[in-house]
């Protein structure tokens, strides 16, 4: 079912409302409209695709004399929209009126909120107080009611909805979530993201423009994500969507959140920083390979809109695996072990993509099969490693480097050698680790031993960690990036004003 304007057919799908238009006398005496002695019309406003894949909300006016056939047509419209039953029609929203430039309230208020009401979509909004507000509220809530939450804000916002969500539908199913290997209970309840901090790695990779975000909790799209479980000696920590990483990518962080007063400045000067310094860390990585997965971090298959080739057909193959398998033991299955010296250890379960790395850690890697991509950087020379750090922006294979390793896997655990030496004599263990480095770096004397987990840009006090991957735990209001998006494009924006 279409509606057909001047010069293009829109899906009823893409359809947010339509209502009868009042004509005022002006508007009757002009054009076509002043030969019909007394014109009835009705608006239908839906969304338009612009150039390169950028959406905007427009709208079309149909007009006819015939009162009682206007009448007919919006009846029949209105019965079709109920019909598309992946439609939100109850709204929970959680704003944080103090993140990014305090600006979130305002853009929910006066961009978003009159579409929400356009479109007949009934919300209940809550301003968060302080941190974790919205994700203690998720746990007590009466979330049925519901069709989806939105959150109005930056990642950490998003990252409170999606720990609230996650848990509440656990908390419901009884599902111990400091199991490590407890098999979680799949989010059915959508969770839309409406930007109003700093640009995050989840809205680039789950759209291809931040403006489309809003349009696409209107028309009611689904877009699966994988998440990661973090947990220390079976105690849940975190879970993870986008980025776990230790030694550079941690490293970073930690430095740059005592910083803060630098603002979005601190990254570039805690990554120089942490660059020079070179520091390294020791430990064991063990992985379980993905391979129920159908391609590999190597090939050039992009996750994609309704990525059916390889999202959906991996999925199905854990499916199929844990009818089959189901009373197998995962310590069965196979494990590589492998110890070294590190500079970054990262787990990606997206490309990661972001204005300052377009390509992202891992371009092949996808939203929703199952996975994660594990990229090991090994000790190398400081140009060795800035030329691996160049290759995130250019068109040439990262990975093809003696020093990087990249395996797609579906869970791992990693534990530094100074928590593996725990059980000797500290003051032994002291000596032993500051020597090593003295001797690696004579020039600063370092004696770090352990880094720092980055989990979606969050610090965790851990280092040693066991990680499983949750196939498309929750559902986002996305579609993906669309085919022959530009990326450059796509992370141009420069201000949510621009965006929405």
């Amino acid at each position: 079912s279409c509606v057909h304007t001047e010069n293009c057919f829109v899906p009823t799908s893409e359809i947010i409302a339509v209502e009868e238009t009042e004509l005022n006398k002006k508007q009757c005496n002009t054009g076509k409209w002043q030969k019909m002695a007394k014109p009835h019309a009705f608006t239908v406003y839906y969304v338009k695709k612009a150039r390169n894949h950028r959406w905007r909300c427009s709208d079309v006016t149909f007009w006819c004399v015939d009162e009682h056939l206007c009448n007919q047509w919006i009846q029949a419209l209105k019965e079709l929209l109920e019909m598309q039953k992946s439609r939100p029609k109850q709204l929970l929203v959680y704003i944080n009126p103090y993140g990014g430039k305090r600006q979130g309230k305002r853009i929910y208020e006066q961009k978003v909120a009159p579409l929400f009401s356009l479109a007949s979509i009934s919300t209940d909004v809550v301003i968060t107080e302080r941190a974790n507000h919205a994700k203690d509220n998720l746990l007590e809530v009466n979330i049925n009611k519901y069709d989806g939450v939105v959150c109005v804000g930056g990642d950490g916002m998003f990252s409170e909805v999606m720990h609230g969500l996650i848990g509440r539908m656990q908390k419901d199913s009884g599902i111990d979530q400091n199991n490590p290997k407890a098999p979680l209970v799949q989010c059915n309840i959508r969770i839309g993201i409406i930007p109003a901090g700093k640009k995050g790695c989840v809205c680039f990779q789950t759209v291809s423009f931040l403006s489309n975000l809003a349009l696409l909790i209107f028309i009611g799209d689904c877009q699966p994500l994988d998440v990661s479980s973090v947990h220390h000696n079976n105690t849940f920590l975190k879970y993870s969507v986008s980025l776990l990483g230790y030694g550079f990518y941690g490293d970073i962080l930690k430095d740059s959140e005592k910083k803060r007063w630098m603002g979005p400045m601190r990254y570039d000067y805690s990554g120089f920083k942490t660059f020079l310094s070179h520091h390294y860390y020791e430990g064991t990585i063990s992985f379980q390979p993905a391979k129920h997965t159908l391609g590999s971090p190597r090939d050039k298959d992009s996750c994609r809109t309704g990525c059916s080739n390889l999202c959906a057909e991996s999925a199905k193959e854990i499916a199929l695996c844990s009818i089959f398998l189901g009373a197998r033991s995962e310590d069965e299955e196979e494990w590589k072990v492998i110890k070294g010296k590190f500079l970054a250890i990262n787990a990606v379960n997206m490309s990661c993509a972001c204005p300052r790395s377009p390509k992202g850690l891992s371009p092949a890697a996808h939203l929703a099969d199952g996975s994660a991509d594990l990229i090991l950087v090994r000790k190398c020379s400081r140009f060795d490693f800035l030329r691996y750090l160049v290759r995130h922006k250019n068109q040439d294979d990262q990975f093809d480097f003696s020093f990087v390793d990249v395996y797609r896997v579906k869970s791992f655990q990693f534990t530094s050698k100074l928590s593996e030496d725990n059980e000797s004599n500290v003051t032994d263990i002291g000596k032993k680790r500051f020597g090593q480095f003295c001797r690696d770096h004579p020039a600063c004397c370092c004696s770090i031993a352990n880094s720092t987990w980055n989990c979606d840009g969050e610090t965790l006090d851990s280092s040693a960690i066991e990680v499983r991957v949750h196939c498309q735990l929750m559902k986002l209001f996305a579609r993906g990036i669309e085919e022959n998006c530009k990326d450059e494009a796509a992370y141009s924006q420069s201000s949510i004003e621009q965006l929405l």
